[in-house]
């Protein structure tokens, strides 16, 4: 657990932890760091790698208010704080919400990030991003799909192996091992005064993240002078970033993992892998 005056960062370690951090990760909207436990271990063989459970995540606990969250800044201003902490600047690397952060925390503190690892970040198209970046406007994204859903989702289950046998093979955890789905309960879940279990991420901050779309990932990208690599799904993908506006942006690749979903991650650990590997080596 990182320690601030607020509250508390949850953190998981790979590696050998007498050597500095060479990668921190950043985990998708309602997900947690130990989701993530299938792709980052192996690369503990050579480095240090660290991933956060990010605000109303997993053990974290910062506060939370789902009725003023218009984007990931505050995101990004905790994980700068974490890195300001370090002895070394690292690799930044997330999946969705967290890839979208990241980039948002290298603008916060270039000096810490050496070069960014984006999966499947969420970046809108630009006039959709830049008409919830208008005041207020924002809160209409309440109003998608996902938001609403995660208002309506079960967040009780009588035992982790009941929450674990409702999500198999189903929804967003469809092609998931059984490993990584337990790996996500297990992070995902707390006890309750009466036995239960509950979800960590609480349905309305879960929502309100998928609301929180007052970011500005464009202007960050062209700003951005660290080297950026994006993956980004081949099926229902949430980045609009083309390798045709690479172009347009310093020092950045963009490429596609043909055949994979936004969870590719989770179903397709291993490309992830080796675009962090290959991050880390460089």
């Amino acid at each position: 657990m990182i320690a601030t005056d607020a509250g508390g960062m949850g953190r998981l370690d790979w590696g050998d932890p007498s050597r500095p951090v060479d990668l921190v990760f950043l985990h998708a909207t309602g997900f947690n760091a130990l989701t993530y436990r299938t792709l980052l271990e192996p690369l503990g063989d050579r480095f240090h790698v660290v991933a956060l459970d990010l605000r109303g995540h997993g053990a974290s606990t910062l506060p939370t208010n789902p009725k003023r969250h218009p984007s990931w800044r505050i995101y990004a201003d905790d994980v700068a704080g974490f890195l300001r902490s370090l002895d070394q600047p690292v690799v930044l690397a997330g999946h969705s919400m967290g890839a979208t952060t990241a980039l948002l925390t290298a603008e916060r503190a270039p000096d810490r990030v050496r070069s960014l690892v984006m999966l499947d970040p969420v970046i809108l198209a630009r006039r959709q991003a830049a008409f919830l970046r208008l005041p207020g406007m924002w809160r209409l994204a309440m109003q998608h799909p996902w938001a609403v859903a995660a208002l309506k989702r079960r967040d009780r289950f009588p035992t982790k192996d009941d929450a674990f046998n409702a999500y198999r093979g189903r929804g967003s955890f469809k092609g998931w091992s059984d490993q990584t789905l337990r790996d996500y309960v297990e992070g995902g879940f707390k006890p309750t005064a009466d036995g239960d279990v509950e979800l960590t991420c609480a349905r309305d901050w879960e929502a309100a993240n998928y609301g929180a779309q007052a970011n500005d990932p464009w202007s960050v990208l062209k700003r951005t002078p660290q080297p950026v690599r994006i993956l980004k799904a081949g099926k229902g993908s949430t980045c609009a970033v083309t390798p045709q506006d690479a172009a347009r942006f310093p020092d950045a690749s963009i490429e596609t993992v043909e055949d994979a979903n936004h969870f590719f991650p989770m179903t397709r650990a291993e490309a992830a892998r080796a675009a962090l590997a290959q991050a880390l080596a460089t």
